[in-house]
């Protein structure tokens, strides 16, 4: 029988190994370690020799093996053990074929540096101040041990195998700075290590998409963190993966099947019932080898294969990734996922989409991925109702908190809302009743599309007592919806004052102008006083989140007011004195400080550690809060500075005259981190 001699070590020789098995085609792995071992998969045609070996033991253990083939799938960055293989090839009529791991990995990550080895990235480690996490393996972990003088800051991330921990430990690396464990790490997994342990500096090798590159990366990036890179090894002459099958193959006499791809369908199916699927959606299903979704929506069908209830990105690519090789041609197997009503509206798909895709740009899956949309309930709705949607608000509060609800029902003639159950339906009715708009019609959809569905014509109060467990969607429908100004900014009257100071409303809009603010920020309103500059934002837009930071108790509940007078779900207070608390919140995108209490420098310094690359307003009428931006802006690690000093006077009457009577002027100082 021909067999193949694999000198294992890589993602790439693993798999290989698994397509030769299925193929029936005998072949020995050289591994150097125990774990390499592990992680193979057992096969009767796979024989495992493991141990490091030099150049003279491998030509030996050639020889003796009666070998056809030898594939080196070793890691790129095992420069000496390629060049004995090399060596040792050169005296032998046997093929030789070197398969090349593909790098697929982009980046303009501008804290990126690169190092011709490690002793020369060592040395530049020793200006780094912080905590370094390296991933470059155990072998040269001693070069960096030697050159940085307190080794409590190295973080090694090592496979979990004896040797790779004796090295550590032979090096004082020890305890919780050792993190052995075995990829592939995503992204997420990345940050959540660098931010665990502190880390001001990644380490690792141009390992290509097989060895997690790009996740690191990215990770570094999305934290602002410098990555040092060990360059990549010198170009040999090499073999993708294919070729070398293909190599095989003729040396053989034998087809090899490479490992099985799949074509993933994400398709949209209405609102449940079959008669909605659209054809092209019913012959996806019928034609399914797997069929994924949530219980409900698989329950009616069949697949060829297998069905599971699986619906997120969380749950769907590990199973991917772990279903096992089968014979046939590339794609030959057809899954198909399901989402309730229209893939592009409210929908998990968009999620998935962009899970699976990243999965195949790096390698991890092989795969082809297209969607298919399905009727919307809030399509299906209108026709009930014989209305068109094109200009009516569209919202959702299924599965989720939807802020500013009345406030949208109050702007618009139409509001569609899709709805999680009965529960919405009352908590809708009590909203309306409490902000008086009772003159809201609401049609409720009940179990769209099944036989017990219902179209019913609802008001506030009928809405409480509405039975029936189920999906419902709505339309609200306002008879007197409230006209849209053109332009921003409320009067000072409008606003709930007492004796706490607050920022006039002409520094209010300068001051926002200044935030350049955008949908989706989150913003820190920090020393809120009534709120006034929380409330402006806001009001902006629905989808920006604004937490009022405020210590002073009169202030505090003046914000509240406020916020309810306003009707803005989207503020959130923070009770305290910043920076206290602020670690808790969200990242921010943007913050204005109104007041910081003496304490300007620690809550930019908490801002900094938040979000190195945020949009910062300072206001200040104080001379010791102008002396403070002063040495703000002397700092380097901001950029696009704009002071502005602003007074306004206004119109006051005294008998039959009008005189002007200024207010204390302002300074308004803006920067973007540049972290």
């Amino acid at each position: 029988m021909k067999e193949i001699l694999i000198f294992a070590g890589t993602t790439e020789g693993r798999e290989l190994s698994e397509c030769l098995a299925i193929a029936g085609i005998a072949h020995t792995l050289c591994v150097a370690t125990e774990y390499g071992e592990i992680v193979l998969k057992e096969h009767p045609l796979a024989k495992i020799h493991k141990g490091r070996m030099n150049q003279e033991e491998i030509r030996s253990y050639i020889e003796a093996g009666g070998f056809v083939a030898v594939v080196d799938a070793t890691h790129p960055y095992a420069e000496v053990v390629t060049q004995n293989i090399k060596s040792v090839m050169r005296d032998m009529d046997i093929p030789y074929l070197r398969l090349k791991r593909e790098d697929n990995v982009t980046s303009t990550y501008e804290k990126t540096q690169y190092f011709e080895d490690s002793v020369s990235c060592a040395k530049a480690l020793e200006k780094i101040d912080g905590n370094i996490l390296l991933t470059t393996g155990s072998k040269e972990l001693s070069v960096f041990a030697e050159f940085i003088d307190r080794k409590e800051r190295l973080y090694v991330r090592v496979l979990p195998g004896i040797e790779s921990l004796q090295l550590c430990m032979d090096c004082g690396i020890v305890g919780k700075q050792i993190l052995a464990l075995q990829g592939p790490f995503t992204t997420q997994m990345n940050e959540a290590m660098l931010q665990q342990y502190q880390i001001k500096c990644l380490v690792t090798k141009a390992s290509g998409s097989a060895g997690g590159y790009q996740e690191k990366l990215d990770a570094a990036e999305n934290l602002g963190i410098p990555v040092f890179v060990i360059g990549c090894p010198a170009e040999q002459e090499s073999y993708t993966f294919e070729e070398v099958c293909e190599q095989l193959e003729m040396i053989c006499s034998q087809r090899i099947k490479r490992k099985a791809g799949f074509q993933i369908t994400l398709v949209g199916v209405g609102m449940g019932s079959s008669n909605c699927l659209t054809k092209e959606v019913e012959k996806a299903i019928e034609e399914a080898d797997i069929l994924l979704g949530a219980d409900r929506m698989i329950a009616g069908y069949q697949p060829k294969i297998e069905k599971k209830p699986y619906y997120t990105a969380e749950q769907i690519v590990p199973y991917l990734e772990g279903l096992p090789n089968v014979t046939g041609s590339r794609n030959d197997r057809k899954i198909v996922i399901l989402f309730s009503g229209d893939t592009g509206f409210y929908s998990g798909c968009q999620k998935l989409y962009e899970a699976l895709l990243g999965e195949i740009n790096h390698g991890r899956l092989q795969a082809t991925v297209t969607v298919m949309p399905g009727i919307s309930s809030v399509a299906y709705l209108a026709a009930c109702m014989g209305e068109n949607y094109q200009d009516a608000a569209i919202c959702s509060m299924h599965g989720k908190e939807l802020p500013n609800l009345v406030k949208r029902i109050r702007r618009e003639k139409k509001t569609f809302l899709l709805m999680s159950g009965l529960k919405d339906i009352h908590k809708l009715g009590e909203l309306l009743l409490d902000a008086g708009l009772i003159e809201c019609m609401v049609v409720a959809g009940y179990q769209l599309s099944y036989p017990e569905q219902q179209i019913m014509e609802l008001n506030p109060r009928e809405c409480l007592k509405l039975q029936g467990e189920g999906l419902y969607t709505c339309c609200i429908k306002n008879p007197k919806p409230e006209n849209r100004t053109l332009t921003h900014g409320k009067a000072d009257g409008e606003f709930i004052r007492d004796k706490v100071p607050m920022t006039k409303e002409e520094v209010r809009e300068v001051s926002i102008c200044k935030l350049k603010l955008y949908e989706g920020a989150v913003v820190y309103d920090i020393g809120s006083g009534t709120g006034s500059i929380a409330v402006e934002i806001a009001g902006l837009s629905d989808e920006i989140k604004v937490f009022a930071v405020e210590y002073k108790e009169g202030a505090v509940s003046l914000i509240a007011r406020n916020k309810e007078k306003f009707e803005l779900d989207n503020i959130e207070l923070v009770s305290g004195k910043a920076p206290d608390g602020l670690e808790e919140l969200p990242v921010p995108t943007h913050a204005f400080i109104g007041g910081s209490g003496g304490k300007m420098q620690e809550i930019l310094s908490a801002l900094y550690q938040k979000n190195p690359h945020m949009r910062v307003v300072i206001n200040a009428i104080s001379m010791e809060t102008i002396c403070e931006i002063k040495e703000v802006l002397s700092v380097s690690s901001i950029q696009n500075v704009d002071v502005v000093q602003m007074q306004v006077s206004r119109a006051k009457s005294v008998g039959s005259y009008h005189f002007m009577q200024a207010e204390n002027p302002v300074w308004i100082c803006a920067f973007d981190f540049c972290g």
